[in-house]
């Protein structure tokens, strides 16, 4: 497996020769983070078998939400929150798509037209809820934004996992779709509802429109079942970057290939670029700092909880049953023993000469991370 901090080491000179003059300061903080992630040029974290007392030092890693490497667990407890909060109702994923003509202007104005992106996705859904004949109450969506298509270009779209169900608040009902089991909302009716909500944002924001707009836009409107898969695919790929490292398949000539998965044919696909025009694909997703990139709306809002539990009551619902087919959080091996091993000190410096200090148990639970 080639490692993404060892292509940056290799291409990191081409890549700020090439694009440093146009990188965005948080692709910049992105590209040292990686660099250094759980290499021996990072702090290092020491462990300590449980059992049998065997030290070992590890490098910490970077923590970047960017990083392939990094934040597994957040992932992991990001997907559980979403499963508890499951309700009543076919799940159906609802997918915004920003047409071509439009990217250019999104990326020149990422934090504000992203946020505007997510805000359209959500008020869309929230009108049809309110206007179907059925559903007549509040609906509740979960919204992802995604930044890149498989080949890593940008491509900047929203996907929402929402239940085909809505809140009366003021009769107190709660009401679900009947009929067709993979309908929703009509897809066109969405597109131009989503296209007249974004480009009033957009016009609110000060910016001036690009020519040439397509007057039909995409909108993709599917049945997920009960949502898990949906919910499990979203949040695995929320943290951790927008390429596998198991996917970067070569690296010769100063030429790097990755694989991905055609959407239409479903099948392994190869790209090859030159090295530092790979980096700047890779950081071009780095979103900007402080950038929330998922949100919850509607009933599925975090002030929800108590409404999410009275419906799974009601409904004999237990979330629970879902989050645990997840697969628990590895635990460190002891390579003596293969005893779990505890953090018992964080944050050394990198290669560290000074012997480690005797710890005892109780010591290193306290500290433990």
């Amino acid at each position: 497996m080639i490692l993404l901090s060892s292509l940056i080491a290799t291409f990191e000179a081409d890549y700020l020769a090439q694009y440093g003059a146009t990188s965005l300061p948080s692709q910049l903080r992105a590209l040292e983070a990686m660099k250094c992630c759980r290499t021996s040029a990072s702090p290092r974290m020491r462990v300590q078998c449980e059992d049998c007392g065997h030290t070992e030092f590890i490098p910490h890693s970077c923590g970047h939400r960017a990083c392939p490497h990094c934040q597994h667990h957040e992932s992991q407890q990001w997907i559980e929150r979403q499963l508890a909060k499951q309700v009543p109702g076919s799940y159906f994923l609802v997918t915004f798509t920003v047409p071509e003509a439009l990217r250019p202007l999104v990326w020149s104005n990422q934090k504000a037209l992203y946020d505007q992106l997510i805000r359209a996705s959500w008020e869309t859904v929230r009108t049809f809820t309110r206007n179907d004949s059925q559903l007549q109450g509040e609906a509740g969506a979960i919204a992802v934004l995604h930044t890149h298509s498989r080949r890593l270009d940008f491509h900047p779209h929203v996907h929402l996992v929402m239940p085909a169900a809505a809140i009366d608040p003021d009769k107190k009902r709660w009401r679900t779709k009947r009929g067709k089991r993979g309908y929703l909302f009509n897809h066109k009716a969405l597109a131009k509802v989503f296209r007249a909500k974004l480009l009033a944002a957009i016009s609110a924001e000060g910016l001036t429109l690009p020519s040439g707009l397509p007057g039909t836009w995409v909108v993709d409107c599917k049945n997920v079942g009960r949502g898990e898969k949906a919910l499990v695919y979203l949040g695995r790929y929320l943290y951790r970057g927008v390429i596998q490292e198991k996917d970067i398949v070569a690296c010769e000539n100063g030429q790097v290939t990755f694989r991905y998965r055609d959407a239409k044919s479903e099948r392994l696909q190869y790209r090859t670029l030159p090295g530092a025009r790979f980096l700047a694909l890779v950081l071009q997703h780095v979103l900007p700092k402080g950038f929330r990139r998922t949100r919850n709306d509607g009933f599925l809002h975090p002030n929800s909880k108590r409404l999410i539990a009275v419906l799974q009551w009601l409904f004999g619902l237990d979330p629970k049953r879902f989050i645990a087919q997840l697969k628990p959080r590895p635990r460190l091996k002891c390579p003596c023993c293969e005893a779990d091993m505890l953090v018992v000190q964080t944050g050394l410096p990198p290669r560290s000469l000074q012997p480690p200090l005797a710890l005892t148990l109780e010591t290193a639970e306290t500290v433990a991370m």
